[in-house]
């Protein structure tokens, strides 16, 4: 079992995270989607595990993340909760589920009631609809950076925030979520330099995905880390199966590199 687990039976909560970050102890974080991966998760000691809408491409096999509704979501989110009991869940609110404040709300209660989520995540800087959520006692994971909700918007999946305006609305995103009230925030494929802005910046935890060493902890797509992906891995990510044996080595190798702050290494980030 790798150094940094526990024997503790109490699942881990959004306090556990935030004393981490304050403790500059490394938060570790998988995608997860059924109770089996969950439960090597939280045999591996994996901090938090999230049921990402990037099943709709590596579970459902689609294009995008767009066609995921919100009972994929929920289905999935019950199914990890029955393996898990140790990590700190958190679900994806997919596309077009949190138009509106009130949406937003009766979806997460949704996720939280019946998935087993303890925490939900939605993309952009949703001022409104965090501030609802959490007059309503939801806890709320902020997402900025890349927004593969917005593919068709934006086009293309590019790092975001190389230019200085687009880096200077980043941060201001970033403080502005904080301050609506959002527990966490995940920054996904910014330049290195500006995800460790941010992350001295603020408070809350910041989980990186292809935004450098410097963030509070690091989350990757199980699939993309195991090599088993269906389309080609993004270059932020590490193929963990190379150097180990089995699925359970690569999950404990992930952990242990991602608390010694050995990934992402330089070749990983932007």
């Amino acid at each position: 079992m790798s150094q940094y687990a526990t024997h503790s039976v109490k699942q881990k909560n959004i306090a556990d995270l935030q004393a981490m970050k304050q403790a500059g102890e490394k938060i570790s974080s998988l995608t997860a989607y059924d109770a089996s991966f969950a439960g090597l998760m939280d045999r591996a000691a994996i901090d938090v595990i999230l049921v990402g809408d990037s099943l709709g491409m590596v579970v459902q096999g689609h294009a995008s993340t767009l066609p995921v509704s919100m009972q994929d979501i929920l289905y999935h989110t019950q199914a990890v909760s029955r393996g898990c009991q140790l990590a700190f869940i958190i679900a994806d609110l997919p596309f077009m589920s949190h138009a509106t404040p009130l949406l937003a709300a009766e979806n997460a209660a949704l996720l939280i009631q019946q998935g087993g989520a303890q925490m939900v995540k939605l993309e952009g800087a949703c001022l409104a609809e965090i501030e609802f959520m959490v007059q309503q006692s939801i806890p709320v994971c902020a997402h900025l950076g890349l927004l593969p909700q917005s593919f068709y918007q934006q086009g293309k999946y590019a790092v975001q925030g190389k230019e200085e305006k687009e880096a200077q609305r980043i941060l201001a995103e970033a403080l502005a979520v904080e301050q609506a009230g959002a527990q966490m925030l995940i920054l996904e494929c910014v330049p290195a330099s500006l995800a460790k802005q941010i992350t001295q910046q603020l408070t809350i935890p910041v989980i990186g995905i292809g935004a450098g060493v410097d963030c509070d902890g690091q989350v990757l797509v199980v699939y993309d880390m195991l090599g088993i992906g269906l389309a080609t891995p993004p270059r932020f990510t590490k193929d963990y199966m190379q150097q180990t044996e089995s699925i359970f080595a690569a999950i404990q190798a992930y952990v242990d590199e991602v608390k010694s702050s050995c990934f992402p290494s330089l070749s990983h980030s932007f």
